[in-house]
């Protein structure tokens, strides 16, 4: 992990967003517009947001492409699991790919200057 004063905070708030992503995978679905494909933008957003979180929480490229590569996991079970174990969802190939995505651009921030923005928040919140 980076440097931070609060480094349990951090990786607590990261893995809640993996028990949040799982529920709201398979739990019914909440009203969305009527726009087509309309959920890919929320699956793109889930993803990039767990992606990027974990190159501002890791300090190494390993540890980014191994949390890039579990998110892509995660991904493609949920979508197995709606298919699978549930009567209330519906796996959709291309709801994997909207999270693949989110977290291939979430990954490429690993480059730039954003990854640190975590360690940014941290120092900011004193303490």
């Amino acid at each position: 992990m980076r440097e931070f004063r609060r480094p349990r905070l951090w990786l607590g708030l990261w893995l809640c967003g993996w028990v949040l992503c799982v529920v709201l995978s398979l739990v019914p679905t909440l009203p969305l517009p009527d726009a087509p494909d309309s959920d890919k933008v929320g699956h793109f957003l889930a993803y990039f947001t767990l992606s990027f979180w974990a190159v501002a929480l890791f300090r190494t490229r390993k540890a980014h492409l191994l949390a890039a590569l579990s998110l892509v996991a995660l991904g493609v079970a949920m979508e197995l699991a709606q298919a699978t174990l549930t009567t209330v969802r519906l796996g959709d190939l291309r709801d994997a790919l909207a999270n693949t995505a989110g977290v291939a651009l979430g990954l490429s921030l690993s480059f730039t200057p954003a990854a640190r923005l975590l360690q940014h928040l941290d120092r900011r919140l004193g303490g």
